[in-house]
């Protein structure tokens, strides 16, 4: 690994260089070509480019050579379907994520114990770009201590969404409606419309979604204003964390709805809030009616199942 001539080599001469005296045995995966939408530069959304992937995985001594049992071998299909169900989970813009994501999947399995991982885009410039990473389950230095399936998974959260349209936004009722979110069982997050005054347009789909999910943005700010209580999330990370920790969390939609590999079917906010409620797994989902007494508590059994969206 010292030697300069190999920094770009394929991964599996890089595996046989840092081998022990007692090396492992090696599956591997070479050039795998997926088309997919991954990058962090804007020009880089609502596009596809193509990577090459290539991996290399060192596995423990198994007796399937002198066996010719399928069953006591590690497939091939463990790189492939790792790379597949990564690329299906999520939308991602570096590929250090991406290549740190597979190798947490591949070693998942108990017979896997060292990874090198190379992704390669091919269309930025006329060479190629790319990343290669080594993990281990070994004890040391980029440890990657996979969940297996004996380790209990940590309970996810499934929220109460409420949809709060600007005609509660704007009313008495606000307060009453905001003291029984916050007063509910559930962990609490609420979706919000864009403003009633019409946004700007542009000659370009892709900036007028941009447009107006940034309008609803900042009516969720709005709502922040009104009452302390109320905070502006953006990331899946600091949901999860809000969920946990009883905080009143207003949804910013841009950054999720965009890095969705599976995205809403339409621009609505209804229609985001009900494709969110699905996402986050919601257990209920409440819109938010305007009318009525502003001293008369909410009623929040009145709701739609995010199943059924």
């Amino acid at each position: 690994m010292d030697e300069t001539s190999l920094a770009f080599e394929r991964p599996y001469l890089r595996s046989l260089a840092s081998a022990g005296g007692d090396p492992l045995d090696r599956i591997s995966v070479r050039d795998y070509l997926r088309e997919v939408e991954i990058g962090a530069f804007q020009a880089e959304r609502g596009v596809t480019q193509h990577i090459r992937l290539n991996v290399v995985l060192e596995v423990s001594r198994h007796a399937a050579a002198q066996s010719d049992d399928v069953d006591q071998v590690l497939s091939y299909d463990t790189i492939t379907e790792a790379i597949d169900a990564q690329l299906r989970a999520e939308r991602i813009n570096l590929l250090e994520t991406l290549a740190e994501r597979i190798a947490e999947r591949v070693l998942v399995n108990p017979k896997a114990v060292r990874v090198f991982v190379r992704i390669e885009k091919l269309d930025r410039i006329p060479g190629t770009l790319g990343v290669e990473i080594v993990r281990s389950r070994i004890e040391g230095a980029n440890v990657v201590r996979p969940v297996t399936p004996q380790q209990p998974m940590p309970e996810v959260p499934h929220p109460l969404v409420v949809f709060l349209p600007n005609t509660v936004l704007h009313s008495a009722r606000l307060s009453a409606w905001l003291d029984a979110i916050a007063g509910h069982r559930l962990p609490a997050i609420i979706c919000v419309e864009a403003p009633e005054t019409a946004p700007p347009e542009a000659a370009v789909a892709a900036a007028n979604r941009r447009i107006a999910l940034l309008a609803i943005e900042q009516n969720a700010w709005v709502l922040a204003g009104k009452d302390r209580r109320c905070v502006v999330v953006n990331s899946r990370t600091e949901l999860d964390w809000a969920m946990k920790h009883g905080q009143l969390s207003v949804w910013a939609p841009s950054k999720i709805v965009l890095d969705a590999v599976h995205g809403p079917k339409g621009q609505a906010p209804l229609v985001l809030a009900k494709w969110f409620a699905a996402e986050f797994s919601a257990d209920t989902l409440v819109v938010a009616e305007g009318f009525g007494d502003a001293a008369t508590a909410p009623d929040l059994r009145l709701a739609a199942d995010p199943g059924d969206l």
